[in-house]
């Protein structure tokens, strides 16, 4: 924890000054924490239980509260502040039965303002007096904001490429059946199928693009952070729900990261394995884009 509140990356679009803490004060906030009914935070870890972050709900009153997040630098575009949003958040909601949670970021935060619009949360404009009152003063705030019931993090693309809801059918105690067919579900026939396992966590695989070829990926088991490239431009998506899928049927550059060790990635193709059709290399992909 105090290692990011002494990084000038991780802290400089936040309001309070970290710079002067000191493993006293990071001890003191573990301490209160454990006895504070107004404010939940918690710690996200890794699978090797390591710290990356520190997120929460603050000033829970009338069935509300107000989300922040901080992790560390080496956490960052790793999938753990949207492991630790939509856990808290799903938390707030099922377990803590409340009806609103809200949260805002300087308008210079590009790259917290950039992670909130990725995941498709949109700026909110009717925000309670109470919480306004908390930042009287503080100007260029981008509020956001999730109700109950609402449905976030549903994406329809990525990077231009359609995001599939793959059928499943569901069994009381015996788990769910997922399911998709070729030229029905998936725009093309399958004439291969491939799947990567046994990856740690933390190492990135992919670095290349296709020409033709056509492809299915799901993550049947684990997270997997997809990042995709192409003429839409360079988009990420979590792939954690066996019952999603990223149809990719354009050339585009792709990396894949294990956010868990263990996941599997599943791919299906429309066509066999031809060397030819790779581009292994960045600047050759971004050249042939740009002829395409």
């Amino acid at each position: 924890m105090l290692e990011w509140m002494h990084d000038k990356s991780v802290t400089q679009n936040l309001r309070s000054d970290f710079s002067s803490k000191s493993m006293e004060d990071a001890e003191s906030f573990i301490l209160w924490s454990l006895e504070d009914k107004n404010n939940l935070n918690l710690a996200i870890a890794s699978d090797e239980d390591e710290y990356m972050g520190t997120v929460s709900l603050k000033n829970i009153e009338d069935g509300s509260a107000e989300f922040a997040i901080t992790v560390r630098a080496g956490a960052m575009g790793r999938g753990y502040s949207w492991f630790g949003m939509e856990s808290i958040i799903e938390k707030a909601f099922d377990e803590m039965g409340l009806e609103s949670v809200y949260w805002c970021v300087s308008r210079n935060n590009e790259r917290a303002v950039r992670f909130y619009d990725k995941h498709n949360f949109h700026e909110a404009l009717d925000i309670p007096d109470q919480v306004l009152a908390r930042y009287k003063g503080v100007e260029k705030l981008k509020w956001y904001s999730v109700l109950k019931g609402d449905e976030f993090n549903v994406r329809e693309s990525v990077s231009g490429c359609k995001v599939l809801h793959i059928k499943t059918i569901p069994t009381v105690n015996a788990g769910e059946l997922s399911f998709f067919e070729g030229k029905r579900e998936i725009p093309f026939d399958i004439k291969r199928i491939y799947y990567i396992s046994k990856v740690p966590e933390g190492v990135r695989r992919g670095f290349h693009a296709h020409k033709k070829l056509k492809q299915l990926l799901f993550c049947p088991y684990g997270r997997i952070q997809l990042i995709l490239e192409n003429g839409h431009g360079r988009e990420e998506i979590e792939l954690s729900d066996p019952s999603i899928a990223v149809v990719i049927e354009e050339c585009t550059w792709r990396e894949m990261l294990w956010l868990q060790k263990d996941s599997v990635l599943c791919v299906a193709a429309s066509d066999y394995y031809t060397p030819e059709d790779y581009i292994r290399d960045y600047e050759e992909f971004h050249r042939y884009i740009s002829k395409s």
